[in-house]
């Protein structure tokens, strides 16, 4: 747990907020793009964008019948070439959560637009909710809130983490400069530990109401049409 109390309460607000965003992938259909979007981002963002877009749509579209750990892999490089920016750089705001084709367009995010960018993407290949979990953990050398995608092979396995500082998947027990906080995705809440699924605190279905992310992955298409 963060010593910090006023931390882990931010913490805990975020968890809250972003459950209620999370449902996205029980809803939508594809991340896939079509021209009609490809166009927009280029006009907006120029061509690299758009460039970047489009491998990452071929990511998608030819790595969904490899085995689940090359998809790991494959995902946890393609989105580790991005720059790490801080929220405040970024987007002149405190806490944002960035969608997967803000975080391609602009070329950078932090912590947290790395994790959800993965989450969403191995969603989109098949990796099953239940093996994916967006983990909050302090980083200890950082002294700071960060944000991991933790892998559960099988649910009493080990996980694995897939992280933007160190861009290597390792066990969760092969990283000593994390200490796990809360871990959560489609289905629920969990007070994480380092080894294992933890204690489910909550359920995510419970939550109605769409936050601001999904109303920005969803408003992508209205604004294009």
């Amino acid at each position: 747990m963060l010593n910090n109390k006023r931390e882990s309460r931010r913490i805990v607000r975020i968890l809250f907020l972003m459950l209620q965003s999370i449902a996205f992938i029980a809803v939508a259909e594809t991340l896939l793009l079509d021209e009609k979007v490809l166009s927009y981002i280029e006009q907006k963002y120029g061509m690299p964008a758009r460039s970047r877009l489009e491998s990452w749509d071929s990511l998608m579209r030819i790595n969904r019948n490899i085995p689940e750990s090359e998809k790991l892999s494959r995902v946890n490089d393609f989105f580790n070439q991005l720059r790490f920016i801080s929220d405040d750089n970024h987007w002149q705001k405190k806490d944002y959560w960035a969608t997967p084709i803000e975080f391609l367009s602009t070329n950078g995010g932090d912590c947290e637009d790395f994790a959800l960018a993965k989450y969403f993407t191995l969603r989109e290949l098949g990796v099953s909710d239940k093996k994916l979990r967006l983990t909050y953990v302090k980083a200890i050398r950082l002294n700071q809130a960060h944000m991991v995608l933790s892998y559960f092979e099988t649910p009493s396995s080990e996980p694995f983490l897939l992280d933007n500082l160190d861009t290597e998947i390792r066990l969760a027990s092969k990283r000593r400069d994390l200490v796990p906080v809360y871990s959560f995705n489609g289905k629920g809440l969990w007070l994480a530990k380092e080894r294992e699924q933890g204690r489910l605190v909550g359920k995510s279905s419970r939550i109605g109401r769409w936050t601001d992310i999904i109303e920005r992955m969803q408003g992508i298409n209205k604004q294009v049409k």
